[in-house]
């Protein structure tokens, strides 16, 4: 049975009078494995319940196979059932597949034993059309192995010792949605949609589901922010949100959806070239802007009518003062017609990348420990025997969940006691990006909050809306009515815009887009004072250059 090809055509939807999605274009073919991209906001899951038919766009066609999977965000099923009545759910076309095969199977075995005669020449052409399709439908689903498959599922996303009896209800947030995902696997639906399919994975059964899409035959279509999963998975990206100059055209500016051949490895590739084509075009234009506003000033001062005439001019200057002048004038007037031209359509400054502001107070001081622990205990969530903090250290801090890496956070920034010795350098500046983030004036506008944060001047010297990581539309909006992540945004930009001696970051990926999670690396690597870091992300883990700390492991460090 082959698989169909999932179609999407100029899609159109607006929420509250803003357009998410303005014409989106997708095709994905049998085999394609398609990563959706962009920041917060951008429409990704939007776009995938589009392609859903959960939701409806304002206008658009999408053609989709009948046998399309969606990992929802919330499951299907009442609290009330059991980890047995959702395998069920996902094994009953595999099974329904098998019970059709073995009655088309009698029949055909019948019809041959009454007559003797072939079964094709009476009533059997029809009867052989169904078995061959429901043979292909079988096959397509790996219907024979079935159960076997949702029990390697189920292990391979950390669920093999759940009981099939326990209920829904019963489980954590993050059970359930491994339990979604595996049912989705179990089924083998002909094109599958993923929105975050990585959350609440570790990094064996991030590499688990990897395996399994990369086996499927059908079309795939993900959102993700995991730059590791979409580098293993995709065969194609989606920026749902790129400003780009087009490699082969920098004339055209390409604002909107732009699809890359590739895993996030060659996406990130095509975007440096893009960059330093773009920092080249501007830097030319600027130098050619440079000299023809020179050119224009100094020809237009040697024409100017009140200007003294030199000894040799003096002869003939009447004789060719006219004709000289106009010859001069013209060449004025095109120099700067071609100003004007170029400056209407040059080039605008690639926006600069995420950066750590310079201050005083962050300048990296004299080598020594800025932060001391000894035999440091908190019951039950952390013990550490030895740690020390020095002024430039690079620290990434890694660990299962309830492995203790908040928590050590929160002792080295001051914000928890902890049993043992702490010690501090007196005066020590000390900045925390904590997971859950909070404002103390939730109704005061995000703006407003940065400026009181930093102070006038600092707030100018670094604007808010320089940074990227937040959209001008929200500038303005009551922090108590930002979204979680977009709070962690704006208690990132008060880090960079006046970064502290040392700062402590937990999982400082999260709710940023790939682009922002890749300039933030960067920002860290040159960053001034000391950085503990604090993640899962497995990307950042893999390019890492500083210390690692497993508190997995004994911690003496």
């Amino acid at each position: 049975m082959p698989h169909a090809a999932l179609i999407a055509h100029d899609l159109v939807r607006a929420f509250d009078g803003r357009r998410v999605l303005d014409g989106v274009g997708l095709t994905a073919a049998p085999g394609r494995r398609i990563g959706l991209i962009g920041d917060n906001g951008a429409g990704k899951s939007t776009l995938l319940r589009l392609l859903a038919g959960t939701d409806e766009p304002d206008s658009g066609t999408v053609t989709r196979p009948d046998d399309l999977g969606f990992l929802h965000q919330e499951m299907p099923f009442d609290e009330r059932a059991s980890v047995a009545d959702v395998l069920d759910d996902a094994l009953r076309e595999a099974r329904e597949d098998l019970a059709e095969l073995d009655r088309l199977a009698a029949k055909l075995a019948d019809a041959d034993a009454d007559t003797g005669d072939d079964p094709a020449l009476l009533d059997g052409p029809a009867l052989l059309d169904a078995y061959g399709a429901r043979l292909e439908q079988a096959e397509a689903h790996e219907a024979w192995d079935a159960d076997r498959r949702a029990e390697l599922v189920l292990a391979g996303l950390g669920l093999g010792a759940v009981g099939h009896d326990r209920l829904l209800g019963s489980l954590s947030g993050g059970q359930r949605g491994r339990l979604a995902l595996a049912a989705l696997l179990v089924r083998r639906p002909s094109a599958l949609l993923l929105d975050e399919p990585t959350n609440h994975l570790d990094d064996d059964a991030a590499a688990f589901l990897e395996e399994q899409l990369r086996a499927l035959p059908g079309a795939v279509v993900l959102a993700s922010h995991d730059r590791a999963f979409l580098d293993a998975v995709c065969t194609d990206l989606i920026d749902l949100d790129l400003i780009d100059l087009d490699l082969f055209d920098l004339d055209r500016a390409v604002g909107g959806p732009v699809r890359f051949g590739g895993g996030y490895s060659e996406y990130l590739a095509h975007q440096r070239a893009a960059r330093e084509r773009w920092e080249q075009r501007h830097a030319a234009e600027q130098e050619e802007l440079a000299a023809l506003r020179h050119s224009a000033d100094v020809t237009a001062r040697s024409v100017a009518p009140d200007r003294e005439r030199r000894d040799n001019e003096k002869m003939g200057y009447g004789h060719r003062a006219g004709r000289v002048q106009n010859q001069i004038s013209r060449r004025v007037r095109d120099a700067v017609r071609r100003l004007e031209t170029l400056e209407r359509t040059q080039v605008a400054p690639p926006p600069p990348p995420l950066r750590f502001a310079r201050t005083e107070l962050a300048a990296p001081s004299a080598d020594g420990t800025l932060v001391a622990l000894r035999e440091v205990e908190v019951p039950g969530r952390l013990a550490v025997e030895r740690l020390d903090v020095t002024a430039t250290d690079r620290l990434l801090v890694t660990g299962g969940n309830g492995a203790g890496k908040s928590t050590l956070l929160a002792v080295l920034a001051g914000d928890l006691d902890a049993e043992g010795e702490v010690r501090r350098r007196g005066g020590l500046s000390v900045g925390l990006l904590a997971q859950d983030t909070r404002f103390d004036r939730p109704e005061r506008p995000a703006r407003e909050t940065y400026r009181l944060a930093l102070g006038d001047d600092r707030a100018e010297a670094v604007p808010l809306s320089s940074l990227g990581l937040m959209r001008r539309a929200d500038l303005d909006k009551a922090v108590g009515s930002l979204s979680a992540g977009q709070r962690r945004r704006l208690a990132l930009a008060l880090l960079v815009a006046r970064p502290p001696e040392l700062l402590l970051l937990d999982e400082p990926t999260n709710h940023l887009s790939p682009k922002l999670c890749d300039e933030l690396e960067e920002a860290l690597a040159g960053g001034p004072g000391a950085i503990v870091l604090a993640s899962h992300d497995r990307w950042l883990r893999r390019r890492w250059r500083g210390r690692e700390l497993n508190l997995g492991q004994a911690v003496s460090g």
